[in-house]
């Protein structure tokens, strides 16, 4: 008889705090005075710098779901959206906290898994996870809470636009879309994590021609929207110039997809949208692409009449 995989209710919880507490490493950097162990994680503050906060869940059959994704992927993906936030101020990573929930049921090898995604990807952008919580559920769910530094009022916002500014943005977009669509249709796992633009927020936190930025999760359609809304503008936007990936047409075309409608409403991009001070001499998105160090593509500009041309009224937005 094949012997059962131990599950978490096997276990119990300080069995499991401390399976994570060996996976993410004691040492946790100059930064912190305490992590995980304690009943709080104590973070070392600096003068002229100031601390960012984002947080955001991964729930289950909402976010995610067992067999599409591998439980590394899902682990992984907790903790890229949430730096994707922190990009997006041009905040520097310092640290994450989790408060996991599982069901009882659920075998330690899932949980491990997950830790150890959610840990690898902690260890690539320098943001060590210092604590959290466990708790039962019904499903599984990754509440994160990420903490970044950035010099004292330098952080990128969503306010700041002026009428003929530069719109831009990183990387390609509907990449993150098709690949979840094709996975639905198909059956295939989902291995696509976005990757955080935390150097090139960094960059365009140093750069003083950035208006404003906001990071893609919801599609471009509707966090363009949001962009403009915080200054009351509107916004010109060539579809043309739109980035996507290479076959992106055909891709659409096997799937029966609208591709400005992928582009634009696909969400789960997490690339940047920023906008950059307008002057006689028009900044070059080869320019912005060499200080980013990833590509930039102009994609319009800020108007003083409000609404968006050039995108659906209604952009179509993919769900999982």
């Amino acid at each position: 008889m094949p012997r059962r995989d131990r599950s978490l209710a096997d276990l119990g919880e300080s069995a499991l705090i401390e399976r994570i507490a060996r996976r993410a490493g004691r040492e946790i950097g100059r930064d912190w005075s305490l992590g995980i162990g304690d009943d709080a994680a104590i973070l070392s503050t600096r003068r002229d710098e100031e601390l960012v906060f984002s947080t955001d869940a991964q729930v289950e059959g909402v976010h995610f779901r067992f067999g599409r994704e591998t439980p590394r992927t899902i682990g992984r993906r907790a903790l890229a959206v949430n730096l994707s936030d922190l990009a997006a101020m041009g905040a520097t990573p310092v640290g994450a906290l989790m408060s996991l929930s599982a069901p009882p049921h659920a075998s330690v090898s899932i949980f491990d898994r997950v830790i150890s995604g959610f840990v690898d990807e902690a260890l690539r952008f320098g943001c060590p996870l210092v604590g959290g919580n466990l708790s039962s559920a019904g499903e599984w769910s990754l509440d994160v809470t990420v903490i970044g530094r950035c010099r004292k009022a330098r952080a990128l916002r969503r306010r700041g636009l002026g009428p003929g500014d530069g719109l831009y943005v990183t990387g390609v977009l509907g990449a993150a879309a098709l690949a979840r669509l094709r996975a639905d249709r198909f059956g295939t796992r989902l291995t696509r994590v976005p990757t955080p633009r935390i150097e090139a927020g960094r960059a365009l936190a140093r750069l003083s021609g950035t208006r404003a930025c906001i990071d893609l999760s919801d599609g471009l359609a509707t966090d363009l929207a949001h962009l403009l809304a915080a200054d009351g503008l509107g916004a010109d936007i060539d579809p043309a110039s739109l980035p996507r990936p290479r076959g992106f047409r055909r891709d659409c075309r096997d799937l029966d997809l609208d591709p400005l409608g992928v582009l634009t409403g696909g969400g789960e991009d997490y690339e940047l949208l920023f906008a950059f001070r307008s002057q006689r001499k028009r900044v070059s998105a080869a320019t912005l692409s060499e200080r980013l160090g990833l590509r930039v593509s102009r994609i319009g500009g800020v108007t003083t009449a409000r609404g968006i041309l050039g995108l659906p009224e209604t952009p179509s937005r993919h769900h999982f």
